[in-house]
Parts: C-alpha cells; sequence; structure tokens
C-alpha cells in the first residue's frame, strides 16, 4: 500500500452549515477556523457562498488574497486534477460542500478520489450532516442502511423507485435514506404516501440545525391525517420499518 507523499500538501474536507443564521460554535470545533484560516486555496460549488461562510467562519484574510476553484455541474472531468496541482506541490487545500459535508450528494467526490489516487492524505473536518442527523433521528435501523441520494422524477418511475425502497427496509430491514430539491418536496411526499403501504415508517426531517427545524417519524396511515408543509424547505426522507 502506497504512503502519503509528505512532501505534498493536505486535503482538508471542510463542511459548512445546513442553513443561515446559526451559532457556528454550537456545530463546528473552533479547530476548524484554525484550518480555514491555514489556507489560500479552496474549491467549492459557488463562489459567493464560499465567500460567506468563509466570513462567517472569521476568516482573516482578505478575498483577493485567496483562490476559489469552481466545481459543480459545469466542471471539466480534468478540472479536479488541475486543482489539486497546488497540493502535489506542497500547499494545503480546503474543499467546500455547499450545505454539510463535501462528498455526500456533493461534486467534491472527484476530487477526493482523485487525491486518493495521488498520494494527497485527506483529513475530513467535523461538521454537521443532514444524512446522518436524519438517520439517528429516525428511529429507524442505523446498523444497516443506505443513501439513494435523488430519486427518480418522473412520478411513474419515481413510484416504482419507492416501492423497491420500501420492499428492501422491509424485507431486509435496510432503513432507506433519500433527499430532493426542496422545491419539489410536497410533490415527493404526495408520491411516498400513495406508493407505499400504510404501515411503514417515515421519518421527515426539515431544516435541520436551524431555529425552524422538525423532525417526526410516523406510519405511512398517520401521515396521510396531517400533512406537514415541507415545501421549499431542505428535507431528508427516511424509509424503514
Amino acid at each position: 500500500m502506497q504512503e502519503n507523499n509528505p512532501v505534498n500538501g493536505l486535503l482538508f474536507l471542510i463542511p459548512t452549515p445546513l442553513g443561515e443564521e446559526i451559532e457556528f460554535g454550537n456545530f463546528f470545533p473552533t479547530y476548524n477556523s484554525e484550518i480555514v484560516n491555514s489556507i489560500d486555496v479552496f474549491i467549492a460549488e459557488d463562489a459567493k457562498s464560499a465567500r460567506r461562510f468563509l466570513k462567517q467562519m472569521g476568516f482573516k484574510k482578505s478575498f483577493d488574497e485567496i483562490t476559489i476553484h469552481l466545481l459543480n455541474e459545469h466542471s471539466k472531468d480534468t478540472d479536479a486534477r488541475n486543482y489539486l496541482d497546488v497540493a502535489m506541490k506542497g500547499k494545503n487545500i480546503g474543499l467546500l460542500s455547499d450545505a454539510g459535508c463535501p462528498g455526500i450528494a456533493d461534486p467534491g467526490a472527484s476530487v477526493i478520489k482523485m487525491a486518493h489516487e495521488n498520494n494527497i492524505q485527506v483529513v475530513p473536518l467535523v461538521g454537521p450532516s443532514s444524512i446522518l442527523l436524519a438517520l439517528i433521528s429516525s428511529g429507524m435501523n442505523g446498523q444497516n442502511f443506505a443513501f439513494n441520494g435523488y430519486l427518480q422524477r418522473e412520478t411513474p418511475l419515481l413510484t416504482r423507485q419507492l416501492r423497491e425502497l420500501e420492499k428492501r427496509a422491509l424485507q431486509q430491514n435496510q432503513t432507506q435514506v433519500f433527499i430532493e430539491t426542496p422545491y419539489r418536496n410536497t410533490k415527493m411526499l404526495e408520491t411516498i404516501l400513495q406508493a407505499c403501504g400504510n404501515e411503514t415508517r417515515l421519518c421527515i426531517a426539515c431544516d435541520i440545525t436551524l431555529a425552524t427545524e422538525f423532525i417526526k417519524t410516523k406510519t405511512i396511515a398517520v401521515w396521510k391525517k396531517n400533512l406537514p408543509d415541507i415545501h421549499k424547505r431542505p428535507a431528508v426522507f427516511v424509509l424503514g420499518r
């Protein structure tokens, strides 16, 4: 097994808040701020969001002194390698997520993969993950679970996929976790309630870590009697028994 090259810099995986107006001290160790302030090369999905986060973290350098590389749906396959060139020359880099931890439902996974292939040490920092926070709050099986990311958009395909996930959850006792774009949450919930059996349990976790946080686990039958308003609210869905 190859060891990390001591000449190479480090790739720090820097979590970001799951929403605005939070108390940073409640979710991010002081150590994170120290690391962030030691870096002047970052990789992020959106430069504006990255600068806002850095400012909230108490970043002391001028933004004119740092570099923020963009990695999103418009990036080329070669971008990840190019962004890591400075790490190959001994400089540390920070990888930022738009919300939560880098690498989960996040394009940064390609950079992390490339770092491992080039013997660049990957250093994850502590911070909130909506996926794990929803799972541990659901009361469902945390020893056997699957994160499915975004599901199908077309209703017939989504219905079929939800039934397959429900079958896996009930027969294998494997908790199924998935997410949706906030403005499609209502449609997702309606489809879940139509596709799944009344005794199947569903956890809806919205606005995690925010003042408006909502986390409830109920059977499908109970949810049908009282639907929560989750339109345009970041949400995680957890399906199980």
